[in-house]
């Protein structure tokens, strides 16, 4: 292991640990994680919110409300997300908002901001498997990524997350 694994770095260093956020349970525990190893490398954290497209298009003023809304939502959100991110690592984290489908915004933003160096996901905990995000990338991305993910079980304590970060 190197020293820059064990001490965090003396120079600013612009790259990030992006954390999808959503309301699941499993995103603290990523969130955690992602927080814990900016500090101990001096990187940053970047969030990224996807929203889901509006189904609703027959009427456009609907639909541009149904959007504005969850805009709105997304909005709300990340600020809170953001001042949890902000008060664990001293640094206010780059935030993203997108629309359209979370497997290919999340491909789509980390080839695009060539920043990012890790993804983080928690993993959920119940019967369905870790969720869709993590099996698509696992399942259909795994070597196409240009990035590591690091997958945080959702069933980890936060005591668990501190000893291994």
């Amino acid at each position: 292991m190197s020293d820059q694994d064990t001490e965090p770095s003396t120079t600013e260093d612009n790259r990030s640990f992006l954390c999808v956020v959503d309301e699941s349970e499993e995103m603290a525990n990523a969130l955690r994680f992602a927080c814990r190893r900016a500090n101990r490398t001096g990187r940053r954290v970047s969030l990224l919110y996807v929203m889901q497209p509006a189904e609703f298009q027959h009427w456009m003023a609907i639909g541009e409300r149904m959007r504005e809304e969850a805009r709105e939502e997304a909005e709300e959100l990340l600020q809170v997300v953001s001042s949890v991110v902000q008060k664990r690592t001293g640094k206010m984290p780059t935030c993203y908002i997108r629309e359209g489908k979370i497997r290919e915004e999340v491909v789509d933003l980390i080839n695009e901001e060539t920043d990012i160096a890790l993804l983080v996901l928690g993993a959920a905990t119940g019967t369905d498997g870790p969720g869709p995000l993590i099996t698509y990338l696992v399942e259909k991305m795994a070597g196409r990524l240009r990035v590591p993910v690091t997958i945080v079980p959702g069933s980890l304590s936060e005591e668990e997350i501190d000893a291994i970060t």
